[in-house]
């Protein structure tokens, strides 16, 4: 009798396995290489053969794939002093390398995309193909991304301090990009959090998940059964997850308790804020422009700015909003798309049908391009009469 292999349990056992490996002295990029080995013998053998010990197994087999591929590396004999025998196992109250693994792959000399990919892949344990499918590229083009990524970071110290904020927006990254082919990045950019908050108690860390939790509470209401986006104010609320809202609430509370806020906790409160209101229209918009200009304090980011004019328009009428949108830079991402909303609320409808057109043609993808042009067309259709 055959039994079906828990991937979740592999993925999680990713981190801590690759990081004995390196603790050990392999590289890198060969530990990592030899990890994903040892994924994909376990994926074949445990089914008829399930290990009593998981993690233990997946050492043995990693390190012994790590010492093939040593040996056969003739560029690496001076490694021979290691090969000779092989260490005997670690115990299980071994330190917890996941943190420096997640320094690691987000490390400052990587670009975000391959930050993104090194991370997915050695500390969440998907495969290229997997990381490739997720985000619509050739398996190729990502295997070079991630070969690339680990020769940059392979001089770096395995204790060399890092940057949490870094690791913190690699994952929000991941988060952003939702879910395509066989992997939910946005359900994986939640297990990564997870784990991270496990390892580190930092209430920016517990400020991500939360963020992200009541986020994805609002998923199954974000899109109509013909796939064209649901806007926030228009969604079936019941469709929400509560269980999920009420986690990402505890967890924000429990960080904002410590007072030491960060940019992160701040967008869980305003989602938090969302989430609370039983309508749209009972939204505490006062509340949510007061956490934009903790925000704003916090970034001074032109899109933070951005989203704040949204909820003055709202807390304050449309022509408080475009007053609050006038100095940003219009080649601002979605600027288009919040200035028609703005014009609409203050009657002026040519305006904004010409504005949401406008935002359509920049749209960043097919769904939210359709829901402009949708509203361009509601308007110019409502002037028609």
């Amino acid at each position: 009798m055959t039994t079906r292999v828990d991937e979740a349990l592999l993925r999680s056992l990713t981190p801590s396995v690759l990081g004995v490996l390196v603790r050990r002295g392999a590289d890198f990029a060969t530990a990592e290489d030899a990890v994903q080995d040892a994924l994909v013998e376990a994926l074949r053998v445990w089914p008829g053969d399930p290990p009593r010990d998981p993690k233990g197994w997946l050492i043995t087999v990693a390190w012994r794939r790590f010492l093939d591929a040593t040996r056969a590396d003739a560029a690496r004999r001076r490694r021979e002093d290691l090969t000779d025998a092989e260490p005997a196992p670690l115990p299980a109250h071994s330190v917890d390398d996941t943190l420096q693994l997640y320094l690691l792959c987000a490390h400052p000399s990587l670009t975000p995309s391959s930050a993104v990919a090194l991370t997915l892949r050695a500390v969440g344990g998907l495969t290229t193909r997997q990381i490739a499918q997720a985000y619509l590229v050739p398996e190729a083009t990502m295997a070079q991304r991630i070969s690339r990524a680990k020769r940059t970071v392979s001089g770096v110290s395995f204790d060399q301090p890092g940057d949490v904020a870094t690791v913190l927006r690699v994952l929000y990254l991941v988060f952003n990009e939702g879910y395509s082919g066989d992997v939910d990045l946005a359900a994986e950019a939640i297990r990564l959090t997870r784990q991270l908050a496990a390892t580190i108690d930092h209430p920016e860390v517990a400020g991500l998940l939360a963020l992200m939790l009541l986020h994805h509470a609002r998923r199954a209401a974000r899109t109509a059964p013909d796939g064209s986006l649901v806007p926030l104010a228009q969604q079936d609320r019941g469709r929400w997850d509560t269980e999920s809202i009420a986690e990402g609430v505890e967890i924000l509370q429990a960080a904002l308790a410590r007072d030491r806020l960060g940019e992160f906790q701040a967008q869980a409160a305003i989602a938090a804020l969302h989430a609370d209101a039983p309508t749209a229209e009972e939204t505490d918009w006062v509340q949510i422009v007061e956490w934009y200009d903790e925000l704003v304090r916090l970034t001074d980011s032109p899109v933070v700015r951005l989203n704040r004019a949204v909820a003055v328009g709202e807390a304050d009428g449309a022509r408080a909003g475009l007053a609050a949108l006038a100095g940003l830079d219009v080649s601002l991402p979605r600027y288009a798309a919040v200035s028609a909303y703005l014009h609409e609320g203050l009657g002026d409808l040519a305006e904004a049908a010409r504005l949401y057109a406008k935002a359509a043609q920049g749209a960043p993808n097919l769904p939210e391009r359709d829901h402009l042009m949708r509203q361009a067309a509601r308007l110019n259709a409502h002037r028609d009469r």
